[in-house]
Order: structure tokens, then sequence, then C-alpha cells
């Protein structure tokens, strides 16, 4: 239609309205500070693994606050009790494929690798190998066809987000090059976010069996508290473990912490889209993490590869978040679709 023929309001159409993005843009801002509830809740864990001098113990008493919590929320009510407790006998039918019960084991590894690294590397170090793990797993996860609706192609951007995780991973620990044991403390978190890829898919296939998101929450915690607990009675058996309560009331609440995270990007990926949501949680993360270090005493040493390795780490998420062709099974050349959607995004 020729431009002459438009109504002298047509053009104000094209933009969404100024209350709409506003509306997104405060969404954006929260979900940012929804992001920054992770470098929190691993600089509690981190302070609870250097309090009690044991950092297996620390993830313990994270994961145990979390369990308390989701009890007090689920075991109330007659749906969410009844499915929580049909959740082993299910296991037992194998109405699904066992490792998905298993997926809390995730989670352990990564509030583990909080309780003993965090107080060495610092909450941003830990924070950017924990996010440049989760890329790469994100992109292989998307590959494979693991928790997304169909598979895609490993293109040229999600490549090049898979190796700038891994450069901004040795730029952050390169300040620490010389120490050989730090090193192997950020291969942990690292390996937290290769894991933690897998971890969603396992969830939502708990979820859709019980009917219920609290469940499959309460149920992530139960097989990483246990995990944990019966790693940590066999180190007390053996005269390596020993229980220390923590000295301070905050320090359990590394797992209400992480609970407060899930809920909130629940809510908010409503607004915003996986995508947006992504990226915003991510620069929460890392902007949190930085601020940690570099306000609060004891925490960790912001150097400059340190600024670098986490701008690095937000480019790699959003490269890597771009999408690609999909993936046909029957026919791995085909390009079905290469538009967006949303759902698909790890």
């Amino acid at each position: 239609m020729p431009s002459s023929t438009l109504s002298p309001d047509t053009s104000l159409h094209t933009r969404p309205p100024a209350r709409t993005t506003a509306a997104a843009g405060l969404f954006a801002f929260l979900t940012v500070l929804a992001g920054m509830l992770g470098p929190v809740q691993s600089a509690v864990n981190g302070r609870l693994g250097t309090d009690v001098g044991d950092g297996h113990l620390a993830a313990i008493i994270s994961f145990g606050g979390g369990l308390i919590l989701m009890f007090l929320i689920v075991l109330p009510v007659p749906k969410l009790r009844r499915a929580f407790f049909a959740l082993p006998g299910q296991l037992v039918r194998r109405e699904l494929p066992w490792p998905n019960f298993f997926a809390g084991l995730c989670g352990a590894v990564i509030v583990l690798s909080e309780g003993i690294s965090v107080g060495a590397l610092g909450v941003a170090t830990f924070q950017t190998s924990l996010i440049s793990g989760m890329v790469i797993s994100g992109v292989m996860c998307d590959r494979l066809g693991i928790g997304v609706e169909f598979k895609q192609a490993l293109s040229f951007f999600r490549i090049l987000g898979a190796v700038l995780a891994i450069v901004a991973t040795l730029l952050v620990v390169s300040p620490n090059f010389e120490v050989p044991h730090m090193i192997a403390l950020a291969i942990l978190p690292f390996a937290g976010g290769l894991l933690a890829g897998w971890q969603p898919a396992g969830n939502s296939n708990i979820a859709r069996l019980a009917d219920s998101m609290l469940v499959s929450i309460t149920w992530n915690f139960v097989i990483g508290f246990t995990a944990l607990t019966l790693a940590f009675l066999i180190r007390v058996a053996m005269g390596s473990g020993e229980f220390v309560a923590p000295s301070a009331w905050w320090m359990y609440l590394g797992g209400p912490l992480g609970l407060a995270s899930i809920a909130l990007m629940a809510l908010l990926v409503r607004k915003l889209g996986l995508l947006v949501l992504a990226l915003c949680s991510t620069a929460g993360q890392l902007i949190g993490s930085i601020l940690i270090d570099s306000l609060l005493p004891g925490m960790g040493t912001v150097h400059t590869m340190t600024l670098i390795g986490a701008a690095v780490a937000l480019v790699a998420s959003g490269v890597a978040l771009i999408p690609s062709r999909r993936i046909r099974d029957d026919d791995s050349s085909a390009d079905i679709n290469s538009s967006l959607d949303g759902k698909a995004l790890a």
C-alpha cells in the first residue's frame, strides 16, 4: 500500500508502545538482579566452606537448607505429596529412563565445587568458569537434542561461542597459571557447568511425570543431598570427615538463595522469553560476582584478566544462543527451519 494512503497515526504503531518497552526494560533489569543471586549463593557457600573447613560439608548444609524449604512447600499439599512419594515406585518401574531421576547429582557437583573452590578462586573466577562450561554444554545438548524440542546444527556461531567459552575460562585462571592447584580448582565449576546443560532436561522430564515442577525440584534436592551425605558418612567412617556447625546463621541460606533464583527465573521467562532471560541472567551473574569480589573483603582478587574473561564469557553466551538450522532425525542434512524458536534454546 502506498504511504500516501496510510492514516496519520498508522506509522506510530510500527514500534512497540512506550509502556511496553518500559515494562520489558524493567523485567530485563529484574532478571539481571535475579542473576546476581547466583554469585551471592556462591559467596555464601564459599564462606561456609571456609568456616567449617570442609567444602563437602558446606555442600550438604546448603542442599539441606534447600531441601527443608521444599519439604515445607510440597508436603502440606496432598496432590504434591502424593506425586512426590510416587516417584521412587516410578523409578523402580522405569516409567522414565533412570538417568532422569538423578539430575540432582549435577546440582550437587556445582554446590560441592562452590564449597571447595570459591574461597580460593573468588566468586568472579568461579562464576565465569561455571558459565563457560554451561555454554559448551548448551551447544552440545542442542546438537544432540537433549532437553529440547529439536536438534540444532553446530553452526559457525555456536562453535564460536564454545571456543570463546574456553578462552574465557583460560583468561580468568591465567593469573594463577603458576599455581597448579588453583587450575585444578577452576576445573571443578567448569565441569559442573558441563553437567548443568543436561540437568534441566532431567528435571523437566520428572516434572512432566509428577505433573509438578515443585515436586521435580524437591526430588532434585533429595537426590543431591542423599548422594553428598552418603559420601560424607563414608569419609567420617574413614576418619577424614567431621561435622562442624556454621558460626553464623546466614551461612545456612545457600539452598534458599538457589531456590529464590529458580523461582524468579520461572516467573520472568514468561515476560522476556528464554533468549533475553539467558543473556540478562548471565550478565547478572558476572556483574554480581565482580561486585562481590570487589566490595567484600577476603572474597577474591579482581584482576584485569578477570574482567576481560567475564566479558568474553558474556559474549560467548550471546553468540552461542544464536539459533542454527534444525536437524531432522531421519535426515541430518535437512534444513527444516532456521527461524528462532525460543523454547528450543538451552
